[in-house]
C-alpha cells in the first residue's frame, strides 16, 4: 500500500462514523493536492481532514485514532503532528491555565523527556493528579514552531498505574556573562486564544489578527562563556525568580510610566553583566530555563555584547 494510500484509508476510518467517504475519495483528494499543487504530504493530509471536519460538522477531538489501536510511544520520539498516539506517563507539572476551555495544562515526563499536555474542558475527562503515573490512549499530538505537544480529548482513556514512571533528564546547563536582554522581552501581551501562546505584535496575533491580548513576562537573553553564545528564554516564573518583579508589579510600572518598555530596561539594568548557570531542555536555538543560579560579581559587558551581536 502507497503512503497516499495508507493516509487515505487512515481518514476514511477516522469519518466512518460520521461521513459516507472511501478510501479512494479521500486518496484522491490527496493525489491532488501532492501531485498538482506540491503540497506536502503531512500538509495535505490536514488539509484534507479539516476540509472533512467541516463538512461532518464535528470538532477534532470528537475523531478516534482509527482502527486497530494506536502505537505506544515514548514522548521524545513524537516528531509529527497530528498523529494518535498511547503514551505512559507522569505528571510533572501542572500549570494554572489560561482560559476557561483549558480544564487541565502541564507537562508530561516518560524515561525519554518531558513534553506538555493539554486537556479541554468539553472533554469531560477525569483531572490528572501530580505526581502520579498514566496510560494515556487515543492522545492527539501538535506542533507549535517545532515544540510538540499532546492534547487529552474526549476519545482518551485515562487509566492510573500502580508503578511510577521514571523520568528521564533531557536538559543541559549553559554558563556565561548575560550580555544581553532581546526585544520582545519584560512585559508582553500573549493572545487570548485557546491553546494560543504567540505573542503579539502591536496588538495583532499571526493567527488571529487584532485580539485583546493577555499580560505576560518572559526574558530573551543571550549568555557568552568566551567561546560562544546561547540564547535562553526564561518563562513568567522564571523571570519573576531572577528578577523579583512579579506580573502586577509590573503591569503598574508600566502604567506608571505609559510605557511597557519600562519593565524591560529595569530588568536589563539588573541583570546585564552578571554571570549565570541556567539549566532546562533546549528548542530549537534556545535554552528554556528551568533554573537559574547567578554566579559572580558584574563584568564589564561591553565587548562580549559587541561579539554577541555578530554572531
Amino acid at each position: 500500500m502507497t503512503d497516499l494510500r495508507t493516509h487515505a484509508a487512515e481518514i476514511a476510518e477516522q469519518f466512518s462514523d460520521h461521513l459516507d467517504v472511501s478510501t479512494d475519495e479521500v486518496e484522491e483528494r490527496l493525489e491532488r493536492l501532492v501531485s498538482e499543487y506540491r503540497v506536502p504530504v503531512d500538509e495535505a493530509r490536514r488539509s484534507v481532514v479539516n476540509s472533512y471536519l467541516d463538512d461532518a460538522g464535528i470538532e477534532r477531538d470528537e475523531l478516534g485514532g482509527g482502527a486497530g489501536g494506536n502505537e505506544q510511544t515514548l514522548l521524545n520520539d513524537i516528531d509529527q503532528d497530528e498523529q494518535w498516539v498511547d503514551v505512559r506517563a507522569k505528571v510533572v507539572d501542572l500549570w494554572e491555565p489560561r482560559s476557561d476551555a483549558i480544564a487541565q495544562v502541564g507537562l508530561l515526563g516518560d524515561e525519554s523527556g518531558r513534553m506538555k499536555f493539554v486537556s479541554f474542558t468539553t472533554s469531560e475527562l477525569p483531572e490528572l493528579e501530580e505526581g502520579k503515573s498514566y496510560a494515556l490512549g487515543n492522545v492527539v499530538t501538535d506542533e507549535y514552531q517545532g515544540n510538540f505537544s499532546v492534547k487529552l480529548n474526549r476519545t482518551t482513556s485515562i487509566a492510573e498505574l500502580d508503578e511510577e514512571i521514571e523520568v528521564g533528564d533531557d536538559s543541559t546547563a549553559v554558563e556565561g556573562a548575560l550580555v544581553d536582554i532581546q526585544s520582545g522581552s519584560g512585559l508582553i501581551k500573549r493572545c487570548p486564544e485557546e491553546d494560543c501562546t504567540r505573542v503579539l505584535q502591536n496588538g495583532r496575533c499571526s493567527e488571529h489578527g487584532n485580539v485583546e491580548g493577555e499580560f505576560d513576562l518572559r526574558i530573551k537573553a543571550v549568555l557568552d562563556d568566551g567561546d560562544e553564545v546561547q540564547e535562553v528564554i526564561f518563562n513568567r516564573e522564571m523571570t519573576e525568580e531572577l528578577t523579583g518583579i512579579e506580573l502586577d508589579e509590573a503591569k503598574q510600572m508600566a502604567m506608571d510610566a505609559l510605557d511597557t518598555t519600562i519593565v524591560e530596561e529595569e530588568m536589563r539594568g539588573d541583570l546585564v553583566g552578571y554571570y549565570y548557570r541556567v539549566t532546562g531542555p533546549t528548542f530549537r536555538r534556545y535554552v528554556l530555563a528551568n533554573e537559574v543560579e547567578r554566579l559572580s560579581d558584574p563584568t564589564d559587558a561591553e565587548e562580549l555584547l559587541i561579539k554577541a551581536r555578530s554572531m
